[in-house]
């Protein structure tokens, strides 16, 4: 072999040494590089799971507020249904009392709203036609103990029961629907303690 084909074998040879040993290298380098990044990728899935399952989490706890919302407001409702039933008898059984007891209700509204004042009393058509014998003289009684005066007028009053008070053309509304109207929220939250307390 000629001086320069050893020369030329020679330096074939080292590049191919150092070929081999930059290829090593690079297989060491990207061995180190793809363990690295299959750590990193094994640490990104870690926190993605943990952050699926947290996010779960408070999904369930919004789904179970808001199934414990859903059900507070149908006991809600259904409270407020049976209050509502209950004053509405309440309100019937009053308007449906038998004649003595129902003008027996009418002196004792008298009592509590009568004022120490000059002023008249005006009943529905109904109630003028039937007015029991002496009961003009009890209001008139009452309202004396009072330190006022009443009379009972002879116009109808445009009201079903109850009767409206006028004292110097200011009236008070006294009937049955307007006294229970104004009271709705009281008797409602005393109907709500008797039957959910």
């Amino acid at each position: 072999m000629s001086g320069l084909n050893k020369i030329k074998s020679q330096i074939m040879d080292e590049a191919r040494s150092l070929a081999e040993e930059k290829i090593a290298e690079a297989k060491l380098t990207a061995g180190e590089i793809i363990e690295q990044a299959q750590k990193e990728a094994e640490e990104s899935e870690k926190q993605m799971l943990r952050k699926a399952e947290a996010e779960e989490k408070k999904q369930q706890k919004k789904t179970a507020s808001f199934i414990d919302l859903q059900k507070r407001t149908k006991i809600l409702e259904a409270k407020q249904g049976v209050i509502a039933d209950v004053l509405k008898q309440a309100y019937e059984a009053l308007e449906n009392l038998g004649e003595e007891e129902y003008f027996s209700a009418l002196l004792l509204l008298v009592k509590k709203y009568a004022l120490p004042e000059t002023g008249e009393i005006l009943f529905g058509k109904t109630d003028l036609g039937r007015l029991p014998e002496g009961f003009g003289d009890k209001i008139e009684e009452i309202a004396k103990a009072k330190g006022g005066e009443l009379r009972i007028s002879e116009k109808e009053g445009a009201i079903k029961n109850g009767f409206i008070l006028v004292y110097g053309g200011i009236e008070e509304n006294c009937t049955l629907k307007a006294l229970f109207d104004a009271r709705q929220e009281e008797l409602s939250d005393k109907v709500h303690r008797l039957l959910f307390a």
